[in-house]
């Protein structure tokens, strides 16, 4: 959780570029000055140099065949066209009768009933003059065009096993309780896209259309590291001046929620040379690194030192928090460098990580999006995107918990929701309408 600013040793902060300007960096979108911040890029650009970033793990070598239940949470890796049609065959949507909407008039008529039809085989045409017993499901007798529930038959039941009977049916219009062929998708007809993540629905609707694979997304394998001579392991004793690490744990759950294969590589101590050893040891095996810590401008931040060299930059995206980042190239591995408060990094992963996976990979999922009012009223920095957190209530007003401070772990653990104040909004009233991000 760095905002070191005392000197480190002898050890000089590398010179990276600071990244560009913010496009709409000046006057805000309601009046308001957003101030000077030349040197700060905007939230839409950092996402898509992140996009950028990752965009190279996208290919066809890395995709995998999968059993359904096995890819779950994944994203589909091509399009999946429908190899025949739902349902397909005509078949009845109620326990009925089936019948020849032309041999009875208005005002009804009593038909003889055939032999009864269950759901799975394969009936006999339909003789004139005759309805016959159906079962929810069950396929329609070819010269049948429409079924009458059997709450509107007389006798409204059906009769037993090779009974001979007859039942006085009223007027149906043809189609009527059928289900046609091709009435939810048909053949040849895309059922999902690339891109799509995979959720039981999805599942379900490929089983259904009899493929018992499907084609996906590899899981990306990721290198989760954390920084600080400050910090500790939960469970160990504290000493004077140490605090727990949050965030190992805040982003390792969050990355594994997202689908993501996690490797932790513990605490780096606050050396260089250190962190680039422990780097080393792991990127042959990782597709990605997180960091988090060491990013800001002191002269006492380990990762923006142990870059150097390397082809990483650091700077300030105008959002709050989680300004400072980092994000390049290690040997070639991609990397992000999250800032070190636990409010920070987890805004960090949802405002730029999360949602690049969701675009280039098709999982995790987009977390949906609501509009709400605010409980109470909110100031922000007219400059920057500021995400606070809070809990929507079933009203459809979100109340904020705790204050803008990123070290507030009590208050992010009793929300449900990301707030969002769009850049060049200094001021939102009580009752405001906001975009809600659901947790």
């Amino acid at each position: 959780m760095h905002s070191h600013s005392q000197p480190h040793g002898d050890v000089a902060v590398p010179s990276a570029e600071p990244f560009a300007a913010a496009p709409d960096a000046g006057a805000g979108k309601h009046g308001h000055s957003t101030g000077d911040h030349s040197t700060h890029r905007s939230v839409a650009d950092h996402r898509q140099a992140v996009r950028e970033l990752l965009e190279p793990l996208l290919s066809r070598e890395r995709t995998e065949l999968l059993p359904l239940v096995q890819a779950l949470g994944r994203g589909l890796a091509e399009d999946i066209t429908a190899p025949l049609s739902l349902p397909p065959f005509p078949n009845s949507q109620m326990d009925g009768f089936a019948i020849r909407s032309g041999d009875v008039p208005d005002g009804g008529t009593s038909l003889r009933v055939a032999a009864p039809v269950p759901a799975g085989a394969s009936p006999a045409p339909l003789e004139p003059g005759t309805a016959v017993p159906i079962m929810t499901g069950a396929m329609l007798p070819a010269g049948a065009d429409a079924v009458v529930p059997i709450e509107q038959a007389l006798p409204s039941v059906f009769p037993a096993a090779g009974e001979e009977a007859e039942v006085r049916l009223p007027a149906t219009a043809a189609g009527t309780f059928v289900r046609a062929v091709g009435s939810d998708i048909a053949a040849g007809q895309q059922a999902l896209a690339a891109g799509t993540c995979l959720g039981p629905a999805q599942l379900g609707l490929l089983a259904a259309l009899g493929l018992p694979e499907v084609l996906v997304h590899k899981q990306l394998s990721v290198l989760l590291v954390t920084t600080g001579d400050e910090v500790v392991e939960p469970g160990e004793p504290l000493g004077d001046g140490k605090i727990y690490d949050a965030n190992g744990t805040l982003l390792e759950s969050a990355l594994r929620q997202a689908g993501l294969a996690v490797t932790r590589a513990g605490i780096s101590a606050d050396s260089p040379e250190a962190l680039r050893a422990l780097l080393r040891s792991h990127t042959s095996a990782v597709d990605l690194i997180v960091s988090t810590g060491g990013v800001s401008k002191g002269a006492y931040e380990v990762v923006r030192q142990a870059m150097d060299g390397q082809d990483v930059t650091f700077g300030h995206v105008a959002m709050q928090p989680g300004g400072p980042q980092g994000l390049g190239r290690f040997d070639g591995v991609p990397l992000l460098a999250f800032p070190g408060n636990p409010v920070s990094c987890l805004v960090s992963f949802e405002m730029f990580l999360r949602p690049v996976l969701g675009e280039l990979f098709g999982a995790p999922a987009p977390r949906p999006a609501v509009r709400a009012r605010l409980a109470q009223p909110l100031s922000s920095p007219a400059g920057k995107h500021q995400v606070r957190r809070g809990s929507l209530q079933g009203d459809g007003t979100v109340r904020l918990q705790g204050g803008e401070s990123s070290h507030l772990v009590q208050a992010l653990a009793h929300s449900n929701a990301l707030v969002h104040v769009p850049a060049g909004t200094a001021v939102l009233n009580e009752g405001a309408e906001v975009e809600v991000w659901m947790l």
